[in-house]
């Protein structure tokens, strides 16, 4: 048995309820939440208690499902059958651009349930899968595979916020910035979409949306809580007022965490406005900030896992319960002539230190109702203080976005075209420390152990052109081409001795990237109920600076042979939509990757190293369903399958000058679980004394992966039900409008998994001979486990 953290964090939420009037009306008020472009159609639909049999989750080739009615707007379709401007195209590319594989999950799927980390949003959607990376919100997030063995943060896809990048230069990006409370709408879009995207998209792109001032129209208050001490309180406000409109959230969350040493406190602040300055001119302002304080455990070996999970018991280095993790310190800070201690992360003060500041702005100029012209400018500052393990890094990250496209509607021999051409730039300059951690605690910083200067410049062009060939069948083609600058010096310090006497070695990178990326669709829309779409298209992603100075070993040195990944993806799909209370979507997908760029731990925990395995093959099926059975009752269901393996990769173990070679070619890639599914089964009551009241049980289930490049060593799978009960209300009274109220059972059954297992390496017990799986079992740096069982109450007032 293993020992669980008390019930806590809710007293928020009780004095709420206490001071909120007694006299309500069962009623209830929800809009459909359109694109942010201040543009797009905005939606006004009333509807009563609870919502009609509707699709929720949207999945689709660039296809919108059918929508309500749509209140009139002075641009974009609407439902009077006007046609699209221009400035409407323009905004579908941030959301489901035509013949992409996209799911849109809009916010009717979250808001009566808990909501902290994007693990609760996105698991809704086929292709994508999540793994715990290093912090309370830092999550993996893999589609087709494509991110599944980095340990932290994202690499692979491309993120946006509103339209906005918040993926850097150097095709980084992370979650921690992101409380699923702000938003109202998340699109994911699968498959290699470096045409559109650029450097970095050979997964795809996601595009959060917040939510609109308009649709908000006033002040909403919300708050979370319950086991081991966690506790949100959010704030949402929005209005439209003439010309103007604009957003702004803000959230406090906090919590002790259910593994030792892992409290966090964390505030993000998340503000759009957008001013229609003339009938042809808009201009739209972003800003977002995260601070972050964490406190991180160490990851542990499958063997501690099975040990203890939790990580309990784990408060100094001398004194342990089994399982838990250390880590070696020097006493001097700089090397072992003054001998080393052994710690816990409690002990040693391990943890982040974070923050996070994106400002952006755009201006949108139409110069008819048929061509736009979109400027964007982005400046996007990523300060970190990180001890992690033995090192700590340190630095700031500042980063400069400008993407510049005009967008035109209009005719090609009679043939209803749009189009697109555009050019970006973007950089980063940065100067980063890693420092040794020494004994003391609170993480107490050692000597210089590198210091890394970067510099990341991408800039390039990309055109598209959609066509509809006739009323049944649309043509979509793109091209995108990007030169890559990549230039860096990273100083490595060797001390030696007790007086520590410096020495330094030098690597220096300066490597020059050129990647073109083509990509065709073709939609065949059968009737209203069918539709047929398929795609071939490239995507490519360049190393990092900070991949080219890590050698297998951890230590730093000369990696710079490493080249661009590539990969080549076939889409073939339909979705089918008989009626308004049946969706349903399967897609199948094939890509070749070349040199793709993968990671593999070192002996040196928290640091990876990266290579490129010349060829491997990702294929799978994705699958969707969204089914109103009944009235009141719902069922969806998001299904991925991924059989993923090298076709040609040689691998060297060893140490010195003895290696020995293994052929991979044929094993699976480690990190992809093959199997992975969320569904859901729910009531709402829709009319009556009760309308407003409703539940439903989920189910998620994830396969057992590989953990190594041998498939010696598999990660357990596992399979998760929670419980919700939740209840909606409209509010008879001059200043309250609306009451949400919930409550959640997370892991109903207490089932113990493991939530992230980062890729472990194999090794040899001679020449020519690798180490068992039981070896392997004891390899550190690889797994935190996943939640106990949770509880979590929550409730929203809604001000008018």
């Amino acid at each position: 048995m293993f020992r669980r953290h008390a019930l806590g964090g809710a007293s928020v939420i009780a004095m709420e309820l206490v001071l909120l009037p007694s006299a309500a009306v069962f009623a209830q008020d929800n809009r459909e939440l359109p694109a942010v472009t201040v543009d797009a159609p905005r939606a006004a639909s009333q509807r009563a208690a609870r919502k009609p049999a509707q699709p929720r989750l949207q999945a689709s080739a660039g296809r919108r499902p059918a929508q309500p009615a749509v209140a009139a707007s002075n641009a974009g379709a609407s439902s009077r059958g006007e046609p699209e401007t221009a400035s409407a195209a323009r905004a579908k590319l941030d959301q489901a651009p035509s013949g992409q594989t996209a799911t849109t999950i809009d916010r009717s799927r979250f808001e009566d349930r808990p909501v902290f980390s994007v693990n609760d949003i996105l698991r809704d959607s086929p292709g994508v899968s999540l793994k715990q990376g290093n912090g309370p919100r830092d999550f993996g997030i893999s589609i087709r595979g494509s991110n599944a063995r980095n340990n932290y943060a994202v690499r692979n896809i491309v993120v946006f916020d509103d339209g906005f990048p918040v993926t850097q230069p150097d095709g980084l990006s992370r979650t921690d910035l992101i409380d699923p409370h702000a938003y109202g709408a998340i699109d994911v879009i699968r498959g290699p979409s470096s045409a559109l995207y650029g450097n970095y998209a050979t997964g795809g792109a996601i595009n959060f949306r917040t939510r609109p001032g308009g649709s908000i129209d006033g002040v909403e208050i919300g708050s979370e809580g319950g086991s081991f001490g966690y506790l949100t309180n959010y704030l949402t406000a929005g209005k439209k007022v003439g010309n103007f409109e604009a957003s702004l959230f803000a959230s406090d969350a906090r919590g002790d965490g259910f593994l030792g040493n892992s409290w966090f406190n964390t505030q993000t602040v998340n503000f759009l406005g957008t001013y229609k300055a003339t009938p042809d001119d808009r201009f739209t302002v972003k800003i977002i900030n995260n601070d972050l304080v964490s406190r991180l455990p160490l990851r542990v070996s499958l063997n501690q896992y099975y040990q203890n999970p939790y990580q309990q018991g784990c408060t100094t280095g001398t004194s342990l319960a089994a399982g838990c993790g250390t880590v070696k310190l020097f006493n001097n800070g700089f090397n072992a002539s003054a001998g080393t201690d052994t710690e816990t992360a409690l002990q040693a003060g391990l943890g982040r230190n974070d923050r996070r500041t994106i400002v952006g702005g755009r201006w949108e100029h139409d110069f008819d109702n048929n061509t736009t012209w979109r400027n964007q400018f982005v400046f996007d500052d990523r300060n970190i203080s990180q001890p992690t393990g033995s090192t700590s890094a340190i630095g700031d990250y500042p980063s400069y976005n400008y993407m510049s496209d005009v967008t035109k509607r209009g005719e090609i021999f009679g043939l209803e075209s749009t189009a697109l051409f555009g050019a970006f730039y973007n950089t980063l300059t940065s100067s980063g420390d890693t420092r040794n951690v020494m004994p003391g605690g609170n993480a107490t910083l050692g000597s210089l152990s590198s210091n890394l200067f970067s510099v990341t410049t991408n800039y390039g062009l990309r055109a598209r052109e959609e066509l509809k060939l006739t009323e049944a069948l649309t043509a979509v083609a793109g091209i995108g081409w990007e030169t890559t600058h990549l230039r860096g010096t990273n100083t490595a310090y060797t001390y030696t001795g007790l007086a520590g006497i410096t020495t330094t070695a030098l690597t220096s990178a300066d490597r020059e990237f050129q990647n073109t990326a083509p990509e065709l669709a073709l939609l065949y829309k059968v009737n209203s109920d069918w539709l047929l779409h398929a795609r071939v298209a490239t995507g490519y992603g360049t190393p990092q600076v900070s991949n080219l100075f890590v050698l297998p070993t951890g230590l730093s040195g000369n990696n710079t042979q490493l080249q661009s990944q590539t990969n080549l993806g076939y889409d073939l799909g339909v979705d089918w939509t008989p009626n308004r209370t049946l969706t349903l979507s399967a897609t199948g997908f094939y890509e070749f990757f070349r040199n793709e760029l993968l990671t593999q731990a070192t002996p040196i925990a928290g640091v990876t190293y990266w290579f490129n395995a010349p060829r491997s093959e990702h294929r799978g099926v994705e699958l969707a369903a969204d089914w109103n059975f009944l009235p009141g009752w719902r069922f969806t269901a998001a299904y991925t399958y991924l059989d993923e393996v090298y076709t040609e990769y040689t691998e060297s173990l060893g140490s010195g000058a003895t290696l020995s070679n293994f052929n991979r070619a044929g094993n699976k890639i480690p990190g992809i679980s093959p199997n992975e599914l969320t569904a859901r089964v729910g009531y709402d009551q829709e009319g009556g004394p009760f309308a407003g009241l409703g539940a439903f049980v989920e189910v998620q289930w994830k396969d057992a992966f590989y953990m190594d490049n041998a498939n010696l060593l598999k990660a357990p799978g596992y399979e998760l039900v929670n419980l919700n009960v939740h209840y909606k209300t409209e509010l008879a009274s001059d200043t309250f409008r609306s009451l949400d109220l919930f409550f959640e059972v997370r892991n109903l059954f207490d089932r113990t998994y493991v939530a992230s297992a980062n890729n472990i390496p194999d090794s040899v017990a001679k020449a020519g001979v690798q180490n068992s799986a039981s070896v392997l079992a004891y390899t550190t740096g690889s797994i935190y486990a996943g939640s106990p069982r949770a509880f979590v109450a929550g409730m929203k007032v809604a001000f008018r």
